[in-house]
């Protein structure tokens, strides 16, 4: 059998939705703490975070010990980058900064194995059980692997459609925070030419793809769900942790000098 954990794409096309967090820290026990509150899974953010190839195996491999998928956001889309990630084990890849149905095509094409892409084949790797997880390994990961690709710049809002036709493709990710930048309104997810973009994803995909976004708040959540948002990043580890930190030093106040 392969290593990796398939429980958020086994739960979405059951027609469940599935609740996640991005993942910036390299910390297995936080991992752990994770999972063991409930969480489906984690995005180990490979863009903009700083980890190395061996530590997201560790974070892809704690994942497993509390039965939480990995899903692993590529710094892009390089061919490198998507084998490290599958061959360690992850549940699937997450990746950025695409601009066209093209290009997610070849996405597809460099996590799958023959004959649905051309995924390197080796199976002396961890997701193959180091070379023990059967004959049929490369079919069993084809349909168990998560291909997530973000929607966040103009291009891509344009292709929505195309990129609905694109078999193997599990997940729009809209990524609000460069769109609004793609769009003219830096950091503004409110603007109305964003929350127009989003719509329109929201409105073609649905019931076509699943759909992913990330909610800050209950209001966001619940709005979410309602319109069949079924990938849901529920802020990531930092934002929770930075905020909890605060309100635990709100209490020293009183008693600084000055």
């Amino acid at each position: 059998m392969p290593m990796f954990n398939a429980g958020v794409k086994k739960k979405l096309e059951a027609g469940e939705t599935v609740f996640g967090s991005f993942f910036k820290f390299d910390s297995p026990p936080l991992v752990e703490l994770f999972g063991l509150a409930g969480f489906d899974f984690i995005i180990v953010d490979g863009e903009h975070s700083c980890f190395t190839h061996a530590s997201i195996e560790n974070l892809i491999r704690t994942c497993e010990l509390v039965g939480m998928s990995s899903v692993i956001r590529t710094p892009d889309a390089a061919e490198t980058n998507i084998l490290h990630a599958l061959d360690s084990g992850a549940s699937g890849i997450q990746v950025p900064s695409l601009k066209s149905a093209a290009e997610v095509e070849d996405v597809i094409c460099k996590a799958k194995y023959w004959p649905l892409g051309e995924r390197g084949s080796a199976r002396g790797c961890r997701a193959a059980a180091y070379g023990q997880s059967g004959p049929d390994y490369e079919e069993r990961a084809n349909r168990d692997t998560l291909v997530s690709v973000h929607i966040e710049n103009k291009e891509m809002v344009d292709e929505v459609e195309a990129l609905c036709e694109i078999e193997h493709l599990d997940v729009l990710f809209i990524g609000t925070g460069d769109l609004s930048q793609s769009l003219g309104h830096p950091g503004n997810a409110q603007h109305p030419d964003v929350v127009a973009a989003v719509d329109r994803v929201i409105e073609v995909a649905a019931g076509r793809k699943h759909i992913g976004a990330v909610a800050v708040n209950a209001e966001q959540l619940e709005s979410y769900v309602a319109r069949g948002v079924k990938y849901i990043a529920w802020k990531s580890d930092l934002t929770m942790i930075r905020a909890m930190l605060k309100a635990a030093a709100e209490n020293f106040t009183p008693y600084r000098g000055g």
